[in-house]
């Protein structure tokens, strides 16, 4: 990867000891994680071939509960993403208050080159590598990029296979007759739209905004849904292959419909084709990335035209980029607050299953609302206090946390 991305926390880490009371130690303990672990994975193919993959599992730090975090499957994760990914999920339990610690897994796959069958061995394969360190009240995994409520599914089945542990509650982003979370679908979607509404006045925002989304998965289509829904106008989204413009406000419905039927976005009525460099420098009130890490960096951050970036994906500005952007007065709402209701519901899942309960859409949104009212607030009046950004305000809420459970 171009940009490491775990340097990148690592940097952000730095500016939030430089500006916080932390005591250097505690610091200095998290400049590692607990256990790191690479696994090679082999898979019997459908070709009878055996081919072997490489896994991951990073348990960063603990001291508020078990780890948690999901598991990516991507040709380009490697053991620095998933370090960064688990860091940032470490603070990002501590932001939205939830009982949980911070990890992340992955495999290096293209899981679009897999057959169904091929891809099932592979996960089932990941979890007998790895249960020894696994459990509800040890490590908590839970879907990422290319990781589905199927896939979840297997992962637990085969975890119960091999230690006959029954709860359901070692793996979350299941489907519901399975143990899943009403509403963990829309979590992260609906989650970034609360702390955008918990935040629009204060940030100086209009009523209604114009927003651009990149990214167009599970995350930035909840997102687009949730924002027009809400009465605001996207007039951009992207996928892998590029992004669409309508500056008169696409249609996500129909987008969403199109999308699943065509497997591409280009050539969505009333749209026209810009690259998602292009996106990215949109005029806008709110841009949403929500795709990958490392996507506005140094190079690109003096073309971002937002009054805010409301970050979904993990990770999608460096340290560099920061900096020039709060230089030119855009707020970032950062990740670790941004992104935080898919863990958190992810946390509600895992409380349900081992109550053995099952709560309705309806009271999840209700106990999702006020953690993420509450966070974004604290936040807020933290980077005011201290003046500096919200990146480092959200920093210095986490870091504080963490501290206070680490020396009681």
């Amino acid at each position: 990867m171009q940009n490491n991305p775990f340097q990148n926390a690592m940097t952000q880490l730095d500016k939030a000891a430089k500006i916080g009371n932390f005591n250097p130690e505690f610091i200095q303990l998290l400049r590692e994680p607990n256990r790191e672990i690479r696994i090679s994975i082999p898979v019997k193919m459908d070709n009878g071939s055996i081919k072997a993959f490489e896994g991951y599992r990073v348990e960063y730090n603990n001291a508020l509960g078990p780890y948690k975090g999901g598991i990516r499957y991507h040709h380009d994760t490697d053991i620095n993403e998933v370090k960064a990914l688990a860091f940032w999920m470490a603070l990002k339990c501590a932001v939205a208050g939830i009982p949980m610690g911070g990890g992340k897994g992955g495999i290096t796959v293209d899981p679009k080159e897999l057959s169904k069958g091929e891809l099932e061995r592979l996960s089932r394969g990941w979890v007998s590598r790895l249960s020894d360190i696994l459990g509800p009240h040890k490590d908590v995994p839970a879907p990422d990029v290319n990781t589905t409520p199927e896939i979840m599914s297997w992962m637990a089945d085969e975890f119960e296979k091999i230690t006959g542990d029954k709860t359901r509650a070692t793996f979350t982003g299941k489907p519901l007759e399975n143990g899943g979370s009403e509403g963990r679908g829309p979590a992260t979607g609906l989650g970034g739209f609360c702390v955008f509404e918990a935040l629009q006045k204060k940030l100086n925002l209009p009523d209604k905004c114009i927003v651009a989304i990149q990214g167009f998965g599970n995350v930035g289509s909840n997102a687009a849904r949730i924002f027009t829904e809400n009465g605001h106008k996207v007039i951009a989204v992207s996928d892998a292959n590029g992004a669409i413009l309508n500056e008169n406000g696409l249609d996500i419905a129909a987008l969403e419909i199109y999308k699943k039927e065509n497997e591409t976005l280009k050539g969505f009525t009333g749209s026209k084709e810009i690259t998602n460099l292009e996106l990215l420098a949109l005029p806008c009130d709110v841009l949403v990335p929500a795709a990958f890490e490392n996507q506005i960096t140094e190079s690109n951050a003096k073309d971002v035209k937002a009054k805010v970036i409301l970050e979904l994906a993990n990770g999608p500005t460096t340290p560099e980029a920061d900096e020039i952007l709060y230089k030119m007065n855009v707020a970032i709402i950062p990740d670790i607050l941004a992104n935080s209701g898919g863990v958190t519901v992810s946390c509600f899942e895992w409380e349900q299953n081992l109550k053995g309960e099952h709560w309705s859409e309806e009271q999840v949104n209700q106990k999702l609302r006020p953690l993420l009212d509450d966070a974004s607030t604290k936040i807020f009046d933290i980077s005011r206090k201290v003046n500096t950004d919200l990146r480092l305000g959200a920093f210095i809420l986490a870091l504080e946390r963490i501290q206070e459970k680490m020396y009681k």
